[in-house]
């Protein structure tokens, strides 16, 4: 799907990033709404999974690890279709991932609203679906970037922003301030889109319910034609480039 390697416009990287971290911050909100759940990342899962432990309360814990693994499995999976997929098709071996994570998403925002209520054992399917979801995208995203762009959490970001604000200071000679420029201002504007995606989330659920849902859905899938596009510019300008050397 996305360009990768050297090929990789800093363009590119930062409008792909940008709508996927805004899909991210989206979830995040709208699931912390609806199941008082956050399913972009597993920090907070392995903090409260200790306390559950610690307070003998073996089947909540037990729930914890189930989140946490969803999410690992994402990635995993990920991984995996990145992988087999790539060998054969690709060019379509990032998008399978993303049309799943806009599945798990839908199927959310359509059952959600017909099965909230009906068990604590469903409550508890969505919010692994959702993380789930969430470590496909995260995944994807990492292995698009060579481990550069993180969508679905922020602390490691912020934790990048930083220590390259404090290189942007200190001029390190070793490492081109353009490229450490345009690091920065991805991953800034990779925070800035999340908190953006989600005040967008908090308040579309507050209106819509699980129909809050359909927006991120909407911007991976905006990811991916826009990815399709400049794709096809982007093989039609080396087309052109070849035949004028010719």
């Amino acid at each position: 799907m996305f360009n990768s390697g050297q090929t990789r416009k800093f363009q590119h990287d930062l409008r792909v990033a940008s709508i996927l971290s805004t899909a991210a911050g989206a979830v995040n909100s709208a699931s912390f709404f609806a199941f008082d759940v956050l399913t972009t990342n597993v920090t907070g899962h392995v903090a409260v999974l200790a306390n559950e432990l610690v307070a003998f309360r073996w089947h909540a814990g037990y729930m914890k690890l189930v989140w946490m693994f969803a999410f690992l499995f994402g990635s995993f999976l990920s991984g995996l279709l990145v992988d087999l997929i790539g060998r054969k098709y690709p060019r379509f071996s990032h998008t399978i991932p993303l049309l799943l994570v806009m599945f798990i998403l839908s199927g959310v925002a359509y059952f959600g609203d017909q099965y909230y209520d009906y068990s604590d054992g469903m409550i508890q399917l969505f919010a692994g679906s959702l993380l789930l979801a969430m470590g496909l995208q995260n995944g994807t995203v990492t292995q698009v970037s060579g481990s550069v762009v993180r969508t679905t959490h922020l602390t490691g970001l912020f934790t990048d922003i930083g220590i390259e604000a404090a290189k942007l200071l200190t001029r390190p000679a070793e490492e081109s301030m353009a490229k450490l420029q345009r690091k920065f201002i991805l991953h800034v504007v990779i925070v800035l889109c999340f908190f953006l995606g989600a005040i967008g989330g908090g308040f579309l659920f507050s209106k819509f319910l699980f129909k809050a849902f359909l927006a991120p859905l909407s911007l991976i899938l905006v990811a991916i034609i826009y990815d399709i596009i400049d794709f096809q510019s982007s093989k039609l300008q080396k087309a052109i480039v070849q035949q004028n050397s010719n």
